[in-house]
């Protein structure tokens, strides 16, 4: 008997766990959805989006974290620049 894969839907809220998206594929895909989504809806105002961002932010570090910095996935940026967005980003919480 044949085998069918079915790819399957998420119902993605910011509150799911990073390791969850890992597992998708593209792994963290959902995520990156997420954020298109929230932009739309909102006239392409990115400020409105922050949580939908730092859930991407926070899924690309656990897929790092899994499978190392030479990993790939089109939803992620590299490992290094990441990394440095994460750094910028505690800082603006610590001064704030």
């Amino acid at each position: 008997m044949p085998s069918f894969h079915t790819k399957k839907r998420f119902s993605l809220t910011t509150a799911q766990a990073p390791k969850d998206d890992i597992t998708t594929d593209p792994p963290c895909h959902p995520r990156a959805c997420a954020i298109q989504n929230c932009i739309q809806k909102n006239n392409y105002d990115e400020s409105k989006c922050k949580a939908e961002i730092d859930a991407l932010y926070e899924c690309c570090n656990a897929f790092y974290e899994k499978n190392g910095d030479a990993a790939k996935t089109v939803s992620c940026p590299k490992a290094n620049l990441l990394r440095l967005k994460m750094r910028q980003l505690a800082q603006e919480k610590a001064s704030k």
